[in-house]
């Protein structure tokens, strides 16, 4: 993928491309509206991450001359804003996807594999495993050692999850668009219970527990245990 990436802010544009880079994908960077716009026209790209308060230009306004110059160039909203007003705006102006600051660069990377369809080869997968742990994809079917898991389909969709992302941290956001599909927190405990569920079958009588909570995160699944 290639990517580029307008933001003002250095530190974070180089948080971003040091974690696209580490997924192998190019990254290119503007810091103002204007220069990353005239780049985006003169050059191909796979996918602009677009920061909203840009100076020169701002984010919304780059995005619609965007939207009229090349309509299907995926782009991934960024902003420190989190009303909901802006982004409806965001998304009704064109953009693809929208992402709060501060976020996890696996979300963005997540993100940003869905849009453009770069996502790793562990996507096409039929089989998943770690350790003594497999999820067989086709027939649905989960097993650790010698013993069947029955999971039910938001568990078996939670351990696709972890497992598609194994030894990396999955952020509770998500965990929420891709088992719930849901784009916002809707600030209940449903992770913390299903979670909590899939522990008990996949972990607790086991004398390895694999499934790990990163305080203030999210969680991962060992390539080792914990």
């Amino acid at each position: 993928m290639k990517a580029l990436i307008v933001e003002d802010d250095l530190t974070v544009a180089e948080h971003i491309q040091a974690g696209l880079a580490s997924a192998g994908h190019q990254c290119f960077h503007q810091s103002d509206g204007q220069s990353g716009l005239n780049c985006a026209l003169d050059e191909t790209f796979d996918l602009v991450i677009l920061d909203i308060m840009l100076p020169a230009l701002d984010g919304f306004s780059v995005l619609e001359q965007l939207r009229t110059a090349k309509p299907a160039l995926p782009v991934l909203l960024l902003s420190a804003k989190s009303q909901v007003d802006d982004k409806v705006r965001g998304l009704r102006s064109g953009a693809n996807d929208y992402l709060t600051k501060p976020f996890a660069i696996e979300e963005l990377l997540a993100r940003a594999e869905g849009m453009t369809g770069r996502a790793t080869p562990e996507a096409k997968e039929t089989e998943l495993s770690v350790g003594d742990l497999t999820l067989d994809l086709l027939r649905r079917k989960v097993t650790r050692g010698d013993s069947e898991i029955n999971l039910q389909a938001k568990e078996f969709q939670l351990l696709e999850c972890l497992l598609r992302n194994r030894g990396k941290v999955v952020t509770r956001s998500m965990l929420l668009e891709r088992v719930w599909n849901y784009h916002f927190d809707p600030q209940t405990n449903l992770i913390d219970v299903h979670i909590s569920r899939l522990r008990q079958k996949v972990d607790k009588t086991f004398n390895i527990p694999l499934i790990e909570t990163v305080r203030g995160t999210g969680y991962r699944i060992s390539e080792t245990g914990i």
